[in-house]
């Protein structure tokens, strides 16, 4: 039996801990909140979406960065096996609509609260307020971890790390970036960070009239020049200073390395279900029951009533010219403007919005059959703190249980 250390009590910790301990190691959890779980707690809008019931092949096309990395964790613990997991220690969970699945309470704490319970039974020294400044390793060329040392200058001995300490997002929840320090300075390389899973900021002013906004049934689609990045169909947000909501949130994972580089153009379909021509049916049919009424006053069907200023601003038609005198030309117009709805993306919003981090340890570096470190034994990694992230319904979560599970088989 051996002393093993994992640091970061979040989900890819508790559930390399639990492992760990599982296969008869003596094992201490350091975690510098006050308690478990914090990040997982806001998971989901506090409901904490903890899988997604899929096949493998298909949790690994939702991965967006290093997909072929987690062939080895992911069949070694499926979404399946997670599923079963919370299930055989009592947590009643259910599947919604995308294959996403959730505890029964719709509580993230009956999620942590289950965990917390695995740890208890497992024997493993949960260390709350516990913050750890480097991983010890021994030798010139430190190629052989021993320990870590706390910040209070307390050295731990162990006979193996597992780095789990997430990524930079959600800054609040304690998401510091230690970890990419501590991998760092054992040789490790740390790629570009940048928040995803994330809102844009949009350039055009009047996205603060429409604040509070929400679209359903649309279909949002992103460009680079003329080249199409992303178009999809759901549900979006409109913010003070720009646009959030599922559609952006999955969208800005996938347009990630197109960012920084210069804005993006976006239009959003707001009939998706219409052709242009039906569409100008549909616009014919409402002014002929508003003939009489000024162009601002006949829209109430066609759109929610804190758009109407907008894209009544936005059609080029004057908000007071009466619908009967309104030219074939300017109607038709009006119509593309309803199926391609312009907006400019200018940047994303800061790592204390973002769901997960894009980057982190190159996993080059580490073995994907064991997630321990090529380049330093007995160091381990689990989780966000791999340059590893997925687009949302649960798939980041199953990255952590599997990573977290196989650095703790593989010890």
């Amino acid at each position: 039996m051996g002393k093993v250390i994992v640091i970061g009590g979040g989900a890819a910790g508790m559930m390399a801990a639990i492992r760990t301990a599982g296969n008869g190691h003596q094992v201490t959890l350091l975690e510098q909140n006050e308690k478990l779980g914090k990040k997982l707690y806001i998971t989901g809008k506090g409901r904490c979406n903890i899988t997604n019931d899929c096949e493998t092949e298909d949790l690994l096309k939702h991965v967006i960065r290093n997909s072929k990395f987690l062939y080895s964790a992911f069949y070694a613990f499926d979404s399946r096996q997670v599923m079963g997991f919370f299930e055989e220690h009592g947590l009643a969970i259910k599947t919604e609509r995308g294959g996403r699945v959730f505890p029964q309470s719709d509580h993230s704490s009956d999620v942590i609260r289950t965990l917390q319970k695995v740890l208890l039974k497992q024997n493993v020294e949960v260390r709350l307020h516990t913050k750890a400044a480097e991983i010890v390793a021994e030798g010139e060329d430190r190629k052989r971890v021993t320990g870590v040392r706390l910040a209070d200058g307390t050295v731990l001995q162990a006979e193996a790390v597992i780095l789990a300490t997430g990524g930079c997002s959600y800054v609040s929840t304690g998401s510091s970036g230690d970890g990419y320090r501590f991998a760092g300075r054992l040789g490790h390389t740390v790629t570009e960070l940048r928040p995803s899973l994330v809102p844009f900021e949009a350039a055009e002013a009047w996205v603060k009239d429409l604040q509070g906004l929400s679209l359903r049934n649309v279909t949002v689609r992103i460009r680079k020049g003329k080249k199409l990045l992303f178009e999809e169909f759901g549900e979006m947000l409109f913010t003070h200073y720009g646009v959030s909501g599922p559609l952006l949130i999955s969208a800005s994972s996938i347009v990630n390395d197109y960012m920084e580089k210069m804005p993006l153009s976006m239009e959003i379909d707001l009939k998706p279900a219409l052709t242009e021509e039906q569409l100008d049916r549909r616009i014919l049919q409402d002014f002929g029951e508003n003939q009489n009424r000024q162009f601002k006053n006949a829209l109430s069907k066609l759109f929610p009533a804190k758009l109407v200023p907008v894209i009544v601003s936005l059609s080029g038609i004057e908000a007071d010219e009466k619908v009967n005198a309104v030219t074939r030309e300017q109607r038709m117009a009006f119509a593309y403007l309803i199926k391609h709805f312009p907006l400019t993306l200018q940047c994303f919003r800061d790592f204390n919005e973002a769901i997960v981090t894009r980057g982190g340890v190159q996993v080059r570096e580490v073995n994907p059959s064991t997630m321990e470190s090529k380049l330093v034994r007995g160091l381990y990694f689990a989780g966000e703190v791999l340059d590893l992230d997925a687009l949302t319904g649960g798939f980041n979560l199953q990255i952590a249980w599997s990573t977290g599970y196989l650095a703790g088989d593989s010890i």
